[in-house]
């Protein structure tokens, strides 16, 4: 199988998926699902992997394709775009509408009501930016959402150095309980970071966060482990 399915209680006719890097195209350090087109792959071998992934999961429509900044920023994708819009999250209230987002050891956070869906990109800079508070509070949300968390690096690989756990402290004291000491840097632990936000914000429905891209190579693309890689795409939608 190509895909992981959220294993969540989600809304009858809200749909979800995550792609793995195994079952496209592409070839090299792309190989071989890869849906990004800014990582200088082929492109042609891009535009015939998101064919597949349209087809596969018979979408209703292709996804909008975000430019990623590791910011904040989130729009609605209710409409076309001509040109990929800037932002590191959207959401979407209609029907058919698919809500994307790439990764390759970022953490990508699903939410839903039931009326509207929501991805994220979360690295560390866009959680300290504060990209999770934004998809919380710019949606049309009629309860609180439930969330799930997608493939990202596991706290055991992803070192930082102290002015990144200096700068989530200074924050708020609480984030101090997701950075371990490792040597003169820390390890950073992306799910437990989400799920401090999240439930600061009084989002209690988590769900997820149990993955590790860099130690599983067969399955994930890494950017910390790689260097040159593809990406995986996390959706959401509703039928």
């Amino acid at each position: 199988m190509n895909f992981i399915f959220p294993d969540w209680p989600a809304p009858e006719g809200v749909r979800a998926a995550v792609t793995l890097r195994t079952g496209g195209v592409s070839r090299g350090p792309y190989a071989s699902w890869n849906l990004a087109a800014h990582v200088g792959d082929d492109p042609e071998a891009v535009a015939s992997n998101r064919k597949l992934l349209t087809r596969r999961l018979n979408l209703p429509y292709e996804p909008i394709w975000l430019k990623q900044v590791h910011g904040n920023q989130i729009v609605a994708v209710g409409t076309r775009y001509v040109n990929p819009p800037e932002a590191d999250a959207c959401f979407a209230s209609s029907s058919k509408t698919v809500c994307a987002v790439l990764t390759a050891d970022c953490l990508p956070i699903l939410l839903t009501d039931g009326h509207t869906v929501a991805a994220i990109h979360a690295g560390w800079r866009g959680m300290l930016a504060g990209v999770i508070e934004q998809a919380l509070t710019v949606p049309p949300w009629r309860k609180l959402p439930m969330a799930w968390l997608g493939p990202a690096i596991g706290p055991q690989a992803f070192a930082v150095g102290p002015e990144v756990q200096g700068a989530f402290r200074a924050r708020c004291p609480d984030f101090a309980s997701a950075f371990y000491k490792h040597g003169e840097r820390y390890l950073a632990d992306l799910y437990h970071l989400a799920k401090l936000i999240l439930k600061a914000h009084r989002v209690r429905a988590i769900y997820g966060g149990n993955f590790c891209t860099y130690s599983e190579p067969q399955r994930f693309f890494s950017y910390r482990r790689d260097g040159v890689c593809g990406r995986m795409a996390t959706l959401i939608w509703r039928d």
